[in-house]
C-alpha cells in the first residue's frame, strides 16, 4: 500500500477515536446528570460494557479460530494495561477522592476475580464449571451497580424535585451522540493499530515490540481515550470507573464465555501463569490498597503502576 494513503487512514483513525472519545464522554455524563445516577456508576456499567466489546469480540473470536493465547493474553493483557498504563496516567494527572460506599465493593470484586483466576488456571487450564464462579462474581458486580444507580437516581429526585422530563428528542439526540461515539472509538481504534503497525514496520520497528504494545494496548484504547477525555474535562470518577468496570468485566465474564465456547476447557499458557496473572493480580493490589483504606488515589501510586507497567512489557521483549 501507498505509504501515504497508510499515513491518512492512521490519521483518519486518530481523528475518529479523539472525537469519538469527545461525543462518548459527552453522552455519558449527559446520562449521569439526566438521571441522577452518580457519575462513577455509569463509568463502571455503561462505559466499562461499551468499551470492553473488543476485548470480547478479539478473545471470542481468537478462540473460534484456535488462537487461545491471543484470547486469553488479550483479557489478562488488557487489564494490566488498564491499570499499570491508563488508571496509572489517570491518577498521575487526577489523584482524585472515591466514594467509598460507591467504589469499595466493586474494587475488592476486581482483586476477587484476579486472584481467583490465579489460582483456576495453575493447571494450564481453565474448566468451564469452576469459571462460573467467576462468572458469579460478575453478577454480583451488576447487581450491586443496580442497587446503586437505584439509590443515586432516588437521592437525585429528592435533591432535585424540579428536574424537568427531557424530551424525547434530546434523549435520542444524546443517546445517539454515545453510540456514535463508541462507535468511532472502535473504528478507529482498528485503523490506528492496523495502520500504526504498517508505519512502525515501514520505519524498522521490530515486530516483537509491534506486538507488545500496538496490539496489547490496542483493544485497550477505548479505555485510555476515555479516560484521557475524562482528564481533560475533569471527570475522574466517570474514568476510575470505566477502568474499574472493564477490569471486573475482563476478568470475570470475557474468560468464562471463551472458556464455554472452547468446549469446557480453555488451555492456559505457561506464561499467563507465571508471569502476566501474576503480574495483573500485583497491580490490581496497588491500584485499589491505598483508596480502600484511605479513601483516595495517589501521585505517586500512578508513578509505580506506570514502572510496574514499563517493566513487564520489558520482560514481554526481552
Amino acid at each position: 500500500m501507498n505509504v501515504w494513503i497508510t499515513v491518512l487512514l492512521f490519521l483518519l483513525g486518530l481523528l475518529l477515536i479523539v472525537k469519538g472519545g469527545d461525543w462518548f464522554l459527552d453522552g455519558a455524563v449527559w446520562i449521569a446528570e439526566t438521571t441522577g445516577v452518580p457519575r462513577f456508576i455509569i463509568g463502571a456499567t455503561i462505559v466499562s460494557l461499551a468499551t470492553t466489546l473488543p476485548e470480547l469480540t478479539v478473545s471470542v473470536t481468537g478462540v473460534l479460530q484456535g488462537e487461545v493465547d491471543l484470547a486469553v493474553g488479550n483479557a489478562v493483557g488488557s487489564v494490566t494495561a488498564n491499570l499499570g498504563l491508563i488508571l496509572g496516567i489517570s491518577v498521575l494527572c487526577i489523584p482524585s477522592v472515591v466514594s467509598k460506599k460507591q467504589f469499595h465493593l466493586k474494587a475488592i470484586l476486581m482483586v476477587c476475580g484476579a486472584a481467583l483466576l490465579l489460582v483456576l488456571c495453575r493447571g494450564g487450564v481453565l474448566p468451564f464449571l469452576p469459571s462460573l464462579v467467576l462468572f458469579a462474581i460478575f453478577a454480583v458486580y451488576l447487581g450491586n451497580n443496580i442497587v446503586d444507580a437505584k439509590a443515586g437516581m432516588a437521592e437525585s429526585r429528592e435533591e432535585h424535585p424540579e428536574r424537568r422530563t427531557v424530551s424525547r428528542r434530546k434523549m435520542c439526540m444524546k443517546l445517539a451522540m454515545f453510540a456514535l461515539g463508541i462507535t468511532a472509538i472502535v473504528i478507529g481504534s482498528r485503523l490506528l493499530i492496523d495502520y500504526g503497525s504498517e508505519l512502525a514496520l515501514l520505519l524498522g520497528v521490530p515486530s516483537a515490540i509491534i506486538g507488545v504494545t500496538m496490539v496489547a494496548i490496542g483493544t485497550s484504547l477505548p479505555e485510555l481515550v476515555t479516560t484521557l477525555t475524562a482528564i481533560a474535562k475533569k471527570e475522574a470518577s466517570m474514568s476510575v470507573g470505566n477502568i474499574i468496570g472493564a477490569n471486573v468485566i475482563d476478568l470475570t465474564m470475557i474468560l468464562p464465555v471463551c472458556s464455554a465456547v472452547s468446549g469446557g476447557r480453555l488451555t492456559i499458557g505457561s506464561q499467563t501463569t507465571t508471569l502476566d496473572l501474576p503480574v495483573c493480580l500485583l497491580l490490581c493490589c496497588v491500584a485499589v490498597l491505598p483508596p480502600l483504606f484511605k479513601g483516595k488515589f495517589y501521585r505517586w501510586q500512578g508513578v509505580l503502576m506506570l514502572a510496574l507497567y514499563a517493566g513487564y512489557v520489558v520482560l514481554l521483549v526481552t
